[in-house]
């Protein structure tokens, strides 16, 4: 059996040239236009430390999840307060550059999220990555800067999250916090500004959007945010059409099945969170009354919502620490969001939500975790373990339960390939499921470590991001 402990070896390349893509690549957040299914064959259903394990590459920590060119990983990590770029040779695993960014600010994070959370994008020529530090970056493939454009300071509940994805030559960065929300495309090879649209009523969410090719208007993006989602012109940001019926904050990437044209979008409403309090919330008018100061603003005391008082730094979205009756309305529907996995048809013009809504699914549905779609089957797990098979053209459930031997927290999505569907818990055990309609475990490995970071398939191998390690697994010939 080969391993190889991979060591840093700072000094790049002085030539550039073209490293390009394999056919099917990697190269975004959950692959192949964010689906988590890759095209793959021999991967192993058992591995750990020293098994399958083909190297193994010591890295500082960070959540974002490594994507692939032809030769390298790429990911992002924060090593001493500094917020780096890694490129790892896929063959060897040694660190070939790692190229620092500017980091002027610190952001206020969820103890869920991290300075490196949003994962690269690559399309073999270079690499772009998003700080929620400092804004968006481009390299060239041997670790020179091409270009730095600066975006933010940003005011997110949780810290920023979304990833930068491809359309074309545009990297395209979603941004949404608290206020001015937007969404900015840039050319890639300069880093000028290209376009830029605001998304209005989009609040502290980070999903990454998909791609939706059509005929008449080409590239569009999907992209999630408050209540609704929302298709864009990949190549202006114009708004299409939008469906509404989402959670109030989206965190979860859409999953899109070109053969019946249908996208699947996760979230889960704020009424999932407190059984024990009503959806229907009474109007700002109404509650008025405990506005004990007379100054038609509600501070903490004077909220009659229990809920509302737990969360009012999520729902003050001005940061003034008084709730107006914008803010509260924003609050009222939130609990009246109905959330949960929702399927609609795609396309069209406008407010499409009558004429595309399918179905809606809301038990056990993931906030974090994007679903995956697999085989005709829709597979989720959620934050706290629980498995849902949906039957993805009707939504009925197949299947449900816990993973026997991976019972834990999740918070990165699951992917497939070779009849293999893979899910890593927090504490980095990574459960084997064998596709299907019912809930069957293959096998369960422990690496023993933390693991928020979505793993990366390709060719035969899978590649694992810990907080401490990036693992490259393969079947080895005589393991075990």
């Amino acid at each position: 059996m080969l391993f190889m402990l991979a060591h840093e070896g700072c000094v790049a390349s002085s030539e550039h040239q073209s490293r390009g893509l394999v056919e099917g690549a990697w190269s975004r957040f959950r692959g192949p236009n964010g689906s988590g299914v890759a095209t793959a064959s021999g991967l192993p259903a058992e591995f750990g430390l020293g098994r399958n394990e083909i190297w193994r590459t010591p890295l500082p920590p960070g959540h974002s999840s490594p994507v692939l060119s032809a030769e390298y990983v790429f990911l992002t990590a924060v090593d001493e307060d500094t917020l780096y770029t890694y490129a790892v040779d896929r063959r060897t695993g040694r660190v070939r550059w790692r190229a620092p960014a500017p980091r002027p600010r610190r952001e206020a994070l969820d103890r869920l999220n991290d300075p490196a959370s949003p994962t690269p994008v690559t399309d073999g020529d270079g690499v772009y990555v998003f700080f929620g530090d400092f804004g968006l970056i481009a390299y060239e493939v041997d670790g020179s800067e091409r270009w730095q454009l600066p975006l933010g300071p940003f005011d997110n509940a949780y810290g920023m999250g979304a990833s930068p994805v491809l359309v074309g030559d545009l990297v395209i960065q979603v941004c949404d916090q608290k206020t001015d929300s937007f969404m900015v495309a840039v050319d890639k090879r300069d880093g000028s500004v290209r376009w830029r649209v605001e998304r209005p009523g989009s609040s502290t969410g980070h999903s990454t959007p998909i791609l939706y090719e059509t005929r008449a208007n080409g590239a569009q993006l999907l992209v999630p945010g408050s209540f609704q989602l929302t298709a864009y012109a990949g190549g202006t940001g114009e708004r299409l059409w939008w469906v509404r019926g989402l959670a109030f904050e989206m965190k979860a990437t859409p999953v899109l099945d070109p053969s019946s044209e249908t996208v699947f979008i996760n979230g889960t409403s704020a009424s999932a969170f407190e059984d024990s309090y009503d959806r229907a919330i009474p109007a700002f008018d109404e509650i008025i009354g405990s506005d004990a100061d007379g100054d038609g603003l509600l501070n903490r005391d004077e909220i009659p919502d229990q809920l509302a008082r737990r969360w009012i730094k999520l729902i003050d979205l001005d940061g003034n620490g008084l709730l107006d009756r914008g803010e509260w309305e924003w609050y009222r529907a939130a609990r009246a969001s109905q959330g949960g996995v929702n399927a609609f048809r795609t396309g069209g013009s406008g407010d499409m939500t009558a004429s595309s809504f399918l179905w809606n699914h809301d038990r056990s549905v993931p906030q974090l975790p994007s679903a995956l779609l697999y085989e005709g089957v829709l597979y989720m797990v959620n934050d706290g373990g629980v498995v849902t098979l949906l039957d993805a053209a009707t939504g009925a459930v197949l299947d449900r339960g816990r993973l026997q031997g991976a019972i834990d927290s999740y918070y990165a999505s699951p992917v497939a390939a070779d009849d293999k569907v893979y899910m890593v818990s927090e504490t980095c055990k990574i459960a084997v499921l064998e596709p299907g309609t019912v809930l069957k475990v293959l096998a369960v490995n422990d690496l023993d470590e933390v693991c928020f970071a979505t793993p990366a398939i390709e060719g035969d191998r899978i590649y694992v991001r810990t907080r401490s390690n990036l693992h490259a697994f393969g079947v080895q010939k005589g393991a075990d």
